[in-house]
């Protein structure tokens, strides 16, 4: 793992990425309620918010309006994502290259592996030389850690997560995001199996304001070093709301019951 005491992506040692890959790994579908959220500007613009330390983006987003956004936002870019119209066994292949990534103007690299697929192997094989590239390039790099397949028959089991958090570690990975494993002492031992690895929560799907920032504090009390969410920002009727709030437990160590 590289230092990451001056990376944009670290404030107060802590880490908060908006995460905007859902139109290709989920389709139109995610943005019902919230259609002008279809515009990738109204994501962006969410993205210059103080708590937001980076927004995790594909190529497309990135070449078309990461331009007009560059002195205001940190760019994670996301190099590999199927769409939700794949059927078989799950297999993320990649779309651009840590170069291009870099030419853009990145600042991270995220990265998709699915432990325990049938292809987990060829996963694995694609991350190294991604890995790699991102070291050439100074840039640190996150990977989307989601153990799926015939053989993981829980896949946010106790278990499971400290593995999916293990892996990250083990295969170069700066930050390592894993499902919540539904409990607070079950998401400690996935710190404690990620050693210095930086553990970041999935935001999941979108539930109320105070569940959601329960279980953000309750990951922060337990040594995770911040979140990458999605939904539960962007498809809010009022983002900017829970940002504000987010800002507050995840960097300065607030509870729920203090911003709600």
């Amino acid at each position: 793992m590289r230092p990451l005491g001056n990376s944009p992506l670290v404030r107060n040692d802590k880490t908060l990425v908006l995460a905007h890959d859902h139109g290709l790994e989920h389709g139109p579908k995610q943005f019902g309620g919230v259609e002008e959220r279809l515009d990738p500007r109204e994501v962006f613009e969410m993205a210059t918010h103080d708590a937001v330390t980076a927004l995790a983006v594909g190529k497309g987003l990135a070449e078309t309006y990461y331009p007009s956004y560059e002195d205001d936002v940190n760019l994670l870019a996301k190099l590999n994502g199927g769409s939700d119209l794949w059927m078989g066994d799950p297999y993320s292949p990649q779309n651009w290259s840590v170069e291009y990534a870099a030419e853009l103007g990145a600042d991270a690299i995220g990265y998709t592996v699915y432990p325990g697929v049938n292809r987990e192997t060829d996963m694995f094989e694609d991350f190294r030389p991604v890995q790699e590239a991102a070291r050439d390039e100074d840039l640190p790099i996150a990977m989307w850690s989601y153990p799926r397949g015939q053989a993981v028959k829980e896949h946010r089991s106790r278990d499971i997560i400290a593995y999916a958090a293990r892996i990250g570690l083990e295969l170069g990975a700066d930050f390592t995001k894993v499902k919540y494993p539904r409990d607070k002492e079950a998401m400690e031992h996935a710190v404690n199996a990620a050693a210095d690895n930086r553990v970041l929560l999935s935001g999941g799907s979108k539930t109320s304001d105070r569940d959601f920032l329960e279980l953000v504090a309750d990951c922060m009390d337990v040594g995770v070093s911040g979140l990458a969410v999605g939904r539960n920002v962007w498809q809010r009727d009022d983002p900017y709301d829970i940002l504000d709030k987010l800002d507050e437990v995840v960097f300065e160590g607030a509870g729920a019951d203090d911003v709600l």
